[in-house]
């Protein structure tokens, strides 16, 4: 049994007999050197249903129709700071329930940034598709060793594997970095004794909501070296991506809030950057900067209001319409039937499409 077979059958959910969670595999082969897959990280309810209706062109509510031309597969990320928020089992749930009221919906499941311990708990939870082990922080040779004891258990479950190689800077939850970019020779190498299935890479990103100053950007010279050193077709992976818009950061300090030189990087380089083989691409601070404006707009505007549901209404309209935004610059809009396609062998169903109903 293959990989892929292996997780549609530990993952298949409630009384659905189509897997909508996939493995990142599945998603990097059809994405490759066309587009990025975007990778977005939630921790709660509003988060998760604006996610998405973003992701399937519903601006409105959960009964809007498919949007064919804007919608897109995409990734749930789960850090560990939002797996012990309240508890990991939470955010399981709304996933689980999320995949019900949106069958139409080609997502993977990947656990962002796990220490050892984490990545063993989420395999052998049997929900998660995806996990990545960040032992960047070591020396190369443990680095190695722990990514290949995780690539190991995984692989025997079909779950995949992300690693890291390099350091990225910035600040995000319990990860702080220090600036060290991948070197091109040892991430083949890295890729050859690990048998990872997708690698991050550091090449100008950091953490946070404070990346660059003046014109600094992406090392597009590092990434090119790194796409010819490795096995051709590998997925790479950029963290820290979010563009922190002026826009969103503007909004939140006028309604109170005290950002200074926030700033991250620019949009029109992901497709570049998908280009030469970044298939996913971490969005994480831009979600929380659309979740802090408007919270602190709708009760600056509103200030005799208690009730938390008005609020979450908007953000997850201005949230679903933020996705689709991003996914446009990623260039995954309109390519979820084409990932449904590929992965049903291009079968079609009763209700027109390929999702296997």
């Amino acid at each position: 049994m293959g990989h892929t077979d292996s997780i549609f059958a530990l993952l298949k959910t409630g009384e659905s007999n189509n897997p909508m969670i996939v493995t990142t595999k599945d998603l990097f082969q059809h994405a490759y050197g066309k587009y990025a897959v975007g990778a977005y990280n939630i921790n709660n309810l509003e988060q998760t249903v604006g996610l998405f209706r973003g992701n399937l062109g519903k601006k409105g509510a959960n009964e809007d129709p498919v949007d064919g031309k804007i919608s897109a597969p995409f990734i749930i990320q789960i850090s560990r700071g939002a797996r012990a928020y309240s508890d990991k089992r939470m955010l399981e749930a709304l996933i689980r329930s999320a995949d019900q009221v949106f069958p139409e919906a080609v997502f993977a499941v990947h656990l962002d940034h796990g220490t050892e311990e984490a990545c063993y708990d989420c395999i052998d939870s049997g929900f998660y598709s995806s996990v990545m082990i960040d032992a960047s922080h070591h020396e190369f040779a443990e680095n190695v060793a722990t990514t290949k004891r995780v690539v190991d258990k995984a692989h025997a479950k079909g779950i995949v594997v992300e690693a890291e190689l390099g350091q990225l800077g910035g600040v995000e939850e319990d990860v702080v970095g220090s600036v060290k970019l991948t070197d091109p020779a040892q991430a083949a190498e890295f890729i050859e004794k690990t048998g990872v299935d997708s690698l991050a890479v550091a090449i100008g990103t950091s953490h946070g909501a404070f990346k660059f100053s003046g014109k600094q950007g992406l090392h597009f010279d590092v990434l090119e070296k790194i796409q010819k050193a490795i096995p051709k077709n590998f997925p790479l992976v950029m963290h820290g991506s979010s563009s922190v818009p002026h826009e969103w950061v503007e909004r939140i300090n006028k309604a109170g809030g005290k950002l200074k030189d926030a700033s991250g990087v620019d949009e029109k380089q992901y497709l570049p950057a998908a280009k030469l083989g970044v298939t996913k691409i971490n969005i994480d601070t831009d979600g929380r900067l659309v979740w802090c404006a408007i919270h602190r707009e709708h009760f600056r505007d509103k200030p005799e209001d208690f009730d938390l549901r008005p609020a979450g209404k908007t953000f997850m309209q201005a949230y679903a319409e933020y996705i689709i935004h991003k996914n446009e610059m990623l260039g995954s809009t309109g390519q979820l039937e084409g990932v449904r396609s590929a992965l049903s062998g291009g079968k079609k169903s009763a209700c027109g499409c390929c999702c296997g109903k």
